[in-house]
């Protein structure tokens, strides 16, 4: 399954033509040409994603071995991927709903340090007592119009008020803990929903509804990134906000909508997070925009924008909450658990620096060859 990547990346079944006589030399150290001519997928810039998701799926393996190693009475026994499986994805379902949104986000140019106090605010919210009187369904519906409404906010800020969206956001992250703080008296708010309660305690067929969510709002995203207009236009802005703007596309109110969606999917994180703990607080969802961040930069989404996956953002969460399942499990604490997170992100931005230079440097020397 490939995933969106440049803005300008040619289509994989209608490669550049080149006339023959043209046509340059071998360029690629490995002696297979353009990265986006490369004799075959492995070798190809089209096939990078790919490269990439099997190498995340790699050190998700290797994190089971260790796993295996330090607790085979948990990890050894038969049965473990059956029984503890879809408690890891339980546990990172929340973070995952949320790294999807601010995928887009990401690969559009920008940056939200919000979401986690989106979240809490949206969270708060919705278990008052005024909102909890119109059932689940008031619930839910507040939980996503606060999202969506703080989103909206934060994109008009960056769009139209030419805020940088790491200052707009930053300012919305104090804002909204304030607010939520304020509406909640600073109290824990109970959920008196059992529909929204249970959400988190049920399951179908073996498998917990919040990973079901979850799926849901993977797919929808995949697809609105790689099958729909939106996207393209979001990888195209993230590429070259210049070029978008002169190709015909609304910059501002496609910046606009891309925090929008980010806040749509922290109103659905709210509702999951409420269902868990039946409850809300002002101080729910902490380093929960680290957290989303993180295991999009991990699954290979560029900080700088224009390139970024879905399927890769989801393995970044996965990973995450295997690093959290194992560090509990052996009772390792918090602090040491975020070293290695810190490192991990580290390493990850060092990959990625190094991989888009030298796909930078491919690009220049094929363009001067095939002028000469």
């Amino acid at each position: 399954m490939s995933e969106t990547g440049t803005a300008a990346q040619t289509a994989p079944d209608q490669p550049a033509q080149i006339p023959a006589q043209a046509a340059p030399a071998s360029t690629h150290p490995a002696g297979h040409g353009a990265p986006t001519q490369g004799n075959g997928w492995w070798n190809s810039d089209a096939g990078e994603s790919t490269r990439r998701n099997l190498g995340l799926i790699a050190v998700l393996a290797g994190l089971i071995v260790i796993g295996i190693i330090t607790r085979p009475d948990l990890y050894g026994r038969e049965g473990w991927v059956v029984d503890n499986i879809w408690s890891i994805l339980k546990l990172g379902s929340t973070v995952g709903v949320v790294a999807v949104g601010m995928t887009f986000v990401i690969i559009g140019g920008g940056i939200d340090l919000s979401v986690g106090a989106i979240l809490a605010l949206a969270g708060v919210w919705c278990t008052t007592v005024a909102t909890q009187e119109f059932g689940a369904g008031g619930m839910i519906f507040t939980a996503l119009a606060v999202g969506v409404g703080v989103g909206l906010v934060n994109g008009i800020l960056i769009s139209y008020g030419r805020l940088v969206p790491f200052i707009a956001t930053l300012a919305m992250l104090v804002a909204a803990r304030g607010l939520a703080a304020q509406i909640s008296s600073k109290q824990t708010q109970q959920s008196q929903s059992s529909t929204i309660n249970d959400i988190a305690a049920s399951s179908f067929l073996g498998v917990p509804i919040l990973v079901y969510i979850l799926a849901a709002v993977v797919i929808l995203g995949w697809i609105l990134l790689n099958r729909t207009t939106f996207g393209r236009r979001t990888v195209a802005i993230g590429g070259n906000v210049e070029a978008a703007r002169l190709a015909g596309i609304n910059v501002r109110l496609h910046t606009m909508l891309l925090y929008a969606l980010c806040g749509l999917c922290c109103g659905i994180g709210a509702i999951m997070l409420t269902s868990i703990s039946t409850s809300a607080q002002a101080a729910m969802a902490t380093n929960y925009e680290l957290d989303a961040i993180a295991a999009v930069i991990i699954g290979g989404t560029l900080l700088s924008g224009g390139r970024g996956t879905i399927v890769g953002s989801l393995l970044g969460v996965v990973i995450f909450a295997t690093i959290t399942n194992l560090f509990a499990l052996n009772g390792l604490s918090t602090e040491a658990q975020n070293m290695v997170k810190g490192g991990i992100i580290v390493a990850a931005v060092l990959v990625q620096q190094f991989r888009f230079k030298s796909l930078t440097q491919f690009l220049k020397r094929n363009k001067v060859t095939a002028s000469a």
